[in-house]
């Protein structure tokens, strides 16, 4: 199953060849027939229900997991019926996830929308979550796709974990990068993690292609994070800047580093600022010019690079073809994005 070809590497000069469209492209077919397998698993006969239902389908995202299932399933043969079903489990989880958030964290918005849990208040968001979870437990069992459940039920478990870790973590303010790696690893990585070893167990038995592909998909979604964590500290080359982390006193890789390069003086100064409930726009600019005037961002970034790369070389263990080049291409996106 080796390869020699090389695969080009990632580096701070690498821009997406592709927009995403393009890059969807090569499975734009199995994701509009994943859409309609998603929306005939979640309908419901309760109204209510239905009726969210139909608002959370409008709210229509990047469809970065299932996408990366179908193009690891791509690498080992083509896209099967088990692909969409384990595409469909991850988007009921992921969907799920994303709403139990939005009311733990009393979010208002999301994607361009208004929230599920601001319209329909928090019990029903949080309904609504439990729902889609059962539904993708049902879709398992019905189709005794029981090796999907077994990786799932990992990720879950692990999403978990890492909530509750970062809970206790930000509480504490004692943020580490090895806490920082580990919970980002089991937050977010877990599930991009899935996606490929989903996508994988979907069309081939062999145990070391699920766990070369678990790999692989645990240093995207390393990197995809990171990326995400840059946002709030860009300033013209990473996309316009949110700044929620600032304000939600969230200890990202950038500020961590940033922390240990200045001067115990001014990082407890730092510190203290990021400790504030309530900031000044003052107060964020000065957190925002600490990191960058101290080796945060340059850090974060060549990290995240390091992070693609090591995914990159796993790939050459795939035999060369047009879907591995495809795979590369989705990989230069995820931390290119300006989003």
């Amino acid at each position: 199953m080796t390869d020699n070809e090389d695969l080009e590497q990632i580096n701070s000069e690498t821009v997406s060849r592709k927009t995403l469209k393009e890059i969807t492209a090569p499975v734009s077919e199995n994701l509009s027939e994943f859409r309609s397998f998603f929306k005939q698993t979640i309908k419901s006969d309760v109204f209510l229900l239905d009726q969210i239902v139909k608002y959370l389908l409008r709210q229509k995202g990047k469809e970065l997991r299932p996408t990366l299932v179908f193009m690891t399933a791509n690498l080992f043969g083509g896209v099967t019926h088990k692909s969409y079903i384990a595409a469909t489990m991850i988007e009921l989880l992921h969907t799920a996830t994303l709403i139990h958030d939005d009311v733990v964290d009393e979010a208002d918005s999301r994607r361009g929308f208004v929230s599920i849990n601001k319209i329909w208040r928090n019990k029903a968001g949080v309904l609504l979550g439990d729902y889609l979870l059962s539904k993708g437990l049902l879709i398992a069992l019905e189709n005794k796709e029981y090796q999907l459940l077994e990786v799932q039920s990992r990720a879950v478990q692990a999403m978990s974990e890492g909530e509750l870790r970062q809970l206790k973590t930000a509480g504490l303010f004692n943020m580490t990068e090895d806490r920082y790696f580990q919970i980002i690893s089991e937050k977010t990585a877990s599930l991009i993690s899935t996606c490929c070893e989903c996508g994988a167990v979907s069309v081939i038995e062999e145990e070391k292609t699920h766990e070369l592909m678990r790999d692989i998909g645990l240093n995207i979604g390393i990197a995809f994070q990171i990326r995400d964590d840059l946002f709030d500290y860009g300033m013209y080359d990473i996309g316009k800047p949110t700044r929620n982390d600032i304000q939600e006193r969230k200890v990202t890789l950038p500020l961590i580093k940033a922390l240990e390069h200045a001067p115990k003086s001014k990082s407890a100064h730092i510190r203290a600022l990021m400790k504030k409930r309530k900031k000044s726009s003052k107060n964020v600019d000065e957190i925002v010019n600490f990191v960058h005037d101290n080796g945060g961002m340059e850090y974060a970034k060549k990290t995240m690079y390091d992070h693609a790369n090591k995914a990159i070389e796993k790939l050459k263990l795939v035999p060369a073809s047009d879907a591995r080049n495809d795979f590369v291409d989705l990989i230069e996106f995820v931390i290119t994005r300006k989003k």
